[in-house]
C-alpha cells in the first residue's frame, strides 16, 4: 500500500485492493513520510473504510486540526474498550471519540464543567462502558496532565455505547436511555417495590428494555401475532400485564405509539420475573 493522503503523523489515507479509500492508523507511521511512499507494515494498528464520502471528509478535518496526542489518547481508549468489551466497536467511535475529548479538555482548560443529565442512568445500565470511561479520564490525565471532570465518565461511557450498538446517532442512544429508566419507574411505582439491582432477573430486564427501546426507536419492530400465548399471558400474569399497559399509555403520550403484542407480552413475563423473584 501507498500513502494517498497524509491526515497527520499517526493516520494517513490509502488505497485498498478494491481501489477504496481506507484511514490505516499507527504511532508514528507517517513521520518524514510523503504522498506515494509505501507504508510499512509493522507501523499499522489499525484500518478501516470510511462509510461514505462525508464520513471521510469528516476525519480528514478532524485528523489534520486535532491534537495528535489526542488522538493517540483516544485511540488507545477505544483499544482497551474493545479488549474489555471482546469486541470491535463501530468505526464511527474513530471520529466521535477523538472530537469529544478534544472539546472536553478544552472545556476543562476553561474551567466548565457540563453535568451529564444521565450520569445515574449511565452508571446504573452500563456499568462497563462507565468503568471505560472512568479509565478513559486516567489516561487523559496520565498523558496529557489533565484531570477531566468526573461527569466525563459518562459521557464516554454514552459514546461506547453508541459504537457498540453500531449507531452513528448518539441522540439515540440518550432517548433509548431516557425511555429504559422510564419503563423502570413506571414498574417501580406501580409495584411499590424496589430491585435488587445486582440480580440476573434484573439485568436480564435492563437488556431486555435496552434491546426493546433500540427497536422501537430504529423502527425494527415484528409482530408474530400468537394470539394463543398472548391470552395465556394475559390470564396467568394479570398484574404484570396490567403493568404493561400503563407502560403503552407513557409509549402513546410520549412516542405516539403502542405496544405490538409480541412487545406486550415478552414485557410482561420479564415484569413478572423480576418483581416475583426471591
Amino acid at each position: 500500500m501507498k500513502i494517498e493522503k497524509i491526515l497527520n503523523n499517526n493516520v494517513i489515507l490509502t488505497l485498498n485492493e478494491s481501489n477504496k479509500e481506507t484511514v490505516v492508523m499507527g504511532r508514528g507511521i507517517a513521520f518524514q513520510k510523503k504522498i506515494g511512499d509505501s507504508i510499512e507494515a509493522d507501523k499499522i494498528e489499525k484500518t478501516f473504510i470510511p462509510e461514505g464520502q462525508e464520513i471521510l471528509d469528516n476525519l480528514a478535518n478532524l485528523y489534520r486540526d486535532i491534537d495528535p496526542d489526542i488522538l493517540e489518547v483516544a485511540t488507545n481508549v477505544i483499544k482497551y474498550a474493545q479488549g474489555v468489551l471482546r469486541l470491535k466497536l463501530s468505526n464511527h467511535i474513530y471520529l466521535t471519540l477523538p472530537d469529544h475529548l478534544s472539546y472536553a479538555i478544552s472545556r476543562t482548560k476553561e474551567g466548565l464543567d457540563i453535568k451529564n443529565p444521565l450520569t445515574w442512568e449511565i452508571k446504573r445500565f452500563y456499568k462497563v462502558e462507565y468503568e471505560i470511561g472512568r479509565k478513559a479520564i486516567e489516561l487523559v490525565e496520565q498523558e496529557l496532565d489533565i484531570r477531566l471532570p468526573d461527569s466525563e465518565a459518562a459521557a464516554i461511557a454514552l459514546h461506547i455505547v453508541n459504537a457498540r450498538q453500531d449507531d452513528s446517532d448518539l441522540g439515540v442512544t440518550m432517548k433509548m436511555t431516557e425511555m429504559v429508566q422510564d419503563i423502570l419507574n413506571i414498574v417501580h411505582f406501580y409495584y411499590g417495590q424496589t430491585f435488587d439491582e445486582d440480580s440476573f432477573q434484573y439485568t436480564r430486564f435492563i437488556t431486555h428494555l435496552q434491546y426493546f427501546a433500540r427497536r422501537l426507536l430504529h423502527q425494527e419492530r415484528r409482530e408474530s401475532n400468537d394470539d394463543f400465548l398472548y391470552e395465556q399471558i394475559q390470564r396467568k400474569y394479570r398484574k404484570a400485564f396490567q403493568c404493561t399497559e400503563r407502560i403503552n399509555e407513557y409509549l402513546k403520550k410520549v412516542e405516539h405509539t403502542s405496544l405490538t403484542k409480541d412487545e406486550q407480552l415478552y414485557l410482561a413475563i420479564h415484569i413478572q420475573r423480576v418483581t416475583t423473584e426471591d
